[in-house]
Formats: structure tokens, sequence, C-alpha cells
């Protein structure tokens, strides 16, 4: 039976498949949901070969959505050349069919990921997520500063150095802007840089804590808690800084927002004295509704880019664990085991979550439960967040 499906999968690439070229947009291969695909990488020559190698497999694996392995079990051979800032890379089918060529230049272990990404895209029809960037906080310098990776945890650098309190990172959806919350004032402030030309501003600085900001889809705002009405409440606020709009009119607490991916509403954690709980509000503002999870304490919720799940906190069993709900069959299951789990940040793919975990960070792949390591030896590591 499985040659059987393996014989007729080729057979429909084979129909389906196009070449690309770099005047035509990537052909996309109807992959069905659950299909098993093999890759074998043939070899990429050129002087960084082995290097463009070896991070292709790594990114092909992390994906999901490829098994790495021999010839004689793979539905796309892949070969290439590299050699410093060029990379020409090709994938055919199991029929000699081109699926995609194409030159990329620029930094080598970028061009191998984007390489990598336009295979993902090009054959499942999802987004990769191999050239995505990270953030996240970690305490290794005695303090809690931000640092920066590669999806992968390659280049790894420290970014702040403040030596106060560093905390609540956000990425820009284009990787170009971070915002964070530090307290070098002595209050909770909130600071933009510009991660191109290292540029620094503190765009929010009202009476009272401002925190947590998380960047809208277009990347042109963001919604952050402020207290500066007297309790913590969402606000909306442009690039600019400033007061910005306010969204919530409680006597609680508002915190963590996270935008649906289309920008009309957002996730946030709201604790009426109790335990928290997840609502969802329009992002012109109004009144919030729970949404029904099925646990008693929900917090730090991050909403899917394809907008069907939410990752949040929840306490089960004595730990913090992280949990995934469908919005659609509105279930809840808990994604993670172990010993404390927080934090949970989806990728572009709405498949994997980073989380941190043991004074690492994780990267999980919801669908098969494959937990990866990614970052380990910084002290306690927290609060990733991902560029989409």
């Amino acid at each position: 039976m499985f040659r059987s499906a393996v014989l007729f999968f080729a057979l429909l690439v084979a129909l389906l498949s196009t070449t690309v070229t770099n005047a035509q947009e990537p052909a996309t291969i109807t992959v069905q949901k659950g299909a098993q695909l093999f890759a074998h990488i043939a070899g990429i020559s050129g002087s960084d070969g082995a290097s463009a190698t070896n991070i292709l497999t790594n990114d092909l694996t992390l994906s999901g959505a490829f098994t790495v392995g021999a010839a004689d079990t793979a539905n796309f051979t892949i070969t290439g050349t590299s050699s410093g800032s060029s990379l020409q890379g090709s994938v055919v089918d199991r029929s000699g069919n081109s699926v995609l060529e194409k030159t990329y230049s620029g930094d080598r272990r970028q061009i191998v990921h984007q390489f990598a990404d336009d295979i993902v895209e090009t054959i499942t029809g999802l987004p990769g997520f191999a050239t995505t960037k990270i953030a996240f906080v970690a305490n290794n310098s005695g303090r809690k500063e931000i640092y920066t990776a590669d999806y992968d945890g390659a280049n790894v650098r420290q970014l702040t150095r403040d030596r106060s309190i560093s905390v609540s990172p956000a990425l820009s959806p284009d990787g170009s802007t971070l915002l964070y919350t530090g307290y070098q004032s002595g209050y909770a402030d909130i600071y933009r840089i510009d991660l191109g030309n290292g540029a620094r501003n503190r765009i929010v600085k009202s009476p009272g804590t401002n925190s947590g900001a998380s960047f809208a889809p277009g990347g042109g705002s963001f919604a952050a808690t402020l207290s500066k009405d007297g309790n913590p409440e969402l606000y909306l606020i442009g690039l600019g800084g400033g007061g910005g709009r306010r969204l919530t009119n409680t006597r609680a607490s508002e915190t963590s927002p996270s935008f649906s991916p289309d920008g009309d509403e957002i996730v946030y954690s709201f604790d009426n004295g109790g335990q928290p709980q997840l609502y969802r509000i329009s992002a012109r503002g109004g009144t919030g509704s729970r949404i029904s999870t099925g646990f008693g304490y929900c917090t730090e919720p991050s909403w899917s880019p394809d907008g069907k799940k939410i990752a949040f906190n929840v306490r089960s069993s004595g730990n913090f664990a992280v949990a995934v709900l469908n919005l659609g069959s509105g279930s809840a299951r808990i994604a993670t085991s172990g010993s404390d789990a927080e934090d949970p940040i989806w990728t572009r793919n709405s498949r994997h979550l980073y989380f941190a975990q043991d004074s690492a960070l994780y990267l999980l792949d919801t669908q098969n439960g494959k937990k990866t390591r990614i970052i380990s030896g910084l002290g306690k590591i927290s609060e990733p967040t991902a560029s989409r």
C-alpha cells in the first residue's frame, strides 16, 4: 500500500511540476495533508558546498515537511553550487522534472535558509520559516538582557547592555525593528531599536508602567499595557510612540496582547481578581469577550498566523505548560510535557512554536510533538519572539 501511495504521489507531482526561474513565480505543488515527503540532497558543490548541505539538511528537517535521506526513497532530489555569497539550487522530482531552480546571492547562511523556505513553500504550499529571526531574554550577564539569533539558534548576539532589566521583546513582522520594556529610567518604559543601524529610542514613557508591546501585522503600530490611567489597560500605539489610543476600560488588568493575522482583533490575558483568562477584543477597542479554554489559568497568548489557533500558558499538575486552542472546534490541549514550559510564540507556518523550558529555548512541532533544543547556556532564557 505504501509503495502504491508513493507511486501515485510521484505521478501527481510530475503532472503538476513547473520549472521555476528568477523571472517566474514559484510553482506550487498540492500535497495532501499528512503526506510523508522524502528529500535527498545529492550534493551541493563549490567551496561552501559542505556547509550549505549541512544547513539545508537541518532546515528541511526542522521544517517538519521532509525527511532527508537516501536517494532510493526520495520523492525529490536537491543539487546545487555554493561559493561565497552565491548559491544556485535545483530540485527535481522522481521523474526528473524540474520543481525549483533558482539563484541566490547574499549572506551565505541566509541564502541557504531562503532556498530551504522556497523548497518548503513550492512543494507544500505552506511557508517555510528558516529565514525567521528570533529574540529572547537571558540573564547570562547577571541581569536580564535581550539577545537575538537566527531561527535555528545560530549567530546569537547580545543586543542590550542596559545593566538594569530588559524584558518583553517584540520583533516586527519583517524583523527590522525590536520593541522591549526597559527599566533604565527606574520605571518600565518601552524602547524601540532599529536592528539595521542600532538606533535606540524610548518611545513610551507615560507615568506608571509601560510594557508588553506586541506588533500589529503590518508593523506600523503595536499594542501594549499602560497603567497611566490607574490600572493596566491595553493601548494601540504608533511606532512614533506617545500615549496611544486606549482599547480597554475596566477595573482589572489586561496584559499580553497578540493580534489576529488580519489585525482586526486582539487576544489578551485578563485578570479580574481571580485566575487570569483569555479574552478577545476588537483592535478598535470596546468590550472584551472571554474565550473558553477549559483551563483555570491562562496567560501569554499567541495567535497563529493562519488565524486558526491560539497558544498560551496554563498551570497543569503544578507546572506551567503550553496549551494550544483550536478556534474552530473550541478544543484545547496541552502541547508540552515535563517541567515548567512558558512563553509560546508561533512561527510563520502556524505549525511550530518557540517556548522556554529548563533555562533553554525550544522549538516544538505541534503536529508530531518533536521538541528541539535551539539555544542553551545563557542562564535562564524566557520570552521568545519571532519575525514573520
